[in-house]
């Protein structure tokens, strides 16, 4: 199966990844990959252990040096994963008035000085946990600067594994306001797939949140592996395309110059 782009890959400029971007690059196109995105961390959060690790100049080398070298084969986007940038907007929007960006990412991985990768984060009722990241989520496509809202079910992956259940239903009034931000700002729904491997095997945003989105008009989506090493790029993107077929979206959005283009899915 073919699929049309990866927006979501880390390379050794995240901290949390050591992949070349030439490996990420060899590795797509041996799947036949037409696009990819690279969207490393860039993060503020004083306590975040990559704080601060992002470094623009030999990113840009590196990533224009892959671009010239696999013309003709491989379409490269250069993509930014802003951590928190409704909080961080100074740093973000200076970011990007650095380098003419294809798309940013908008990420919350930080709820206020809660790390929601932690355990710390869930030492509290389920509920209150994941209502208390919707709220916060709700805020970030409200205020924030980016293009694209990264896994927005992220705080499910350490949370499914401290509680043993998630039910988006139960959040849908949290949810849906999250889902009209983006609407309304043409904000596009990453639709990631690295929690497909770990327990709790969902997409992110779950299948149903994606017919939601649908229902209330939503048309921009990305496919994002999320993968930090070459080998998990575009992993289970056959689930992905499945969801997006049954939620009724026929169309996956392309960005160049922060500009969006709905292709339509073969």
């Amino acid at each position: 199966m073919s699929f049309p782009l990866d927006y979501h890959t880390h390379t050794h400029f995240s901290c949390d990844s050591h992949a070349t971007m030439d490996e990420m690059c060899q590795a797509a196109v041996a799947l036949g990959l037409p696009e990819i995105g690279f969207a490393d961390h860039f993060d503020s959060v004083p306590q975040d252990e990559c704080c601060g690790y992002f470094r623009l100049d030999p990113w840009v080398d590196d990533f224009e040096a892959c671009r010239r070298q696999y013309a003709g084969r491989l379409t490269l986007r250069a993509g930014i994963e802003l951590g928190e940038p409704h909080v961080y907007a100074a740093e973000a929007r200076a970011l990007l008035a650095d380098y003419p960006f294809d798309y940013a990412i908008g990420s919350l991985h930080w709820v206020g000085a809660d790390f929601t990768f932690s355990p710390d984060y869930f030492q509290r009722p389920a509920d209150e946990a994941f209502r208390t990241y919707f709220e916060e989520l709700e805020k970030m496509t409200r205020l924030g600067d980016f293009d694209i809202l990264g896994h927005m079910e992220v705080v499910t992956r350490m949370g499914y594994e401290v509680y043993h259940e998630y039910d988006p239903a139960r959040y849908e009034d949290v949810i849906r306001p999250v889902l009209q931000n983006c609407i309304a700002r043409g904000i596009a729904l990453e639709l990631n797939t690295s929690q497909v491997r770990r327990p709790s095997q969902s997409l992110t945003p779950a299948p149903e949140i994606l017919r939601w989105y649908r229902e209330m008009g939503g048309e921009r989506v990305t496919l994002g592996s999320d993968a930090h090493r070459p080998e998990r790029i575009t992993q289970n993107f056959d689930v992905a395309l499945a969801a997006l077929r049954e939620a009724g979206i026929g169309q996956v959005t392309q960005f160049q110059r922060r500009q969006a283009t709905l292709i339509p899915l073969a």
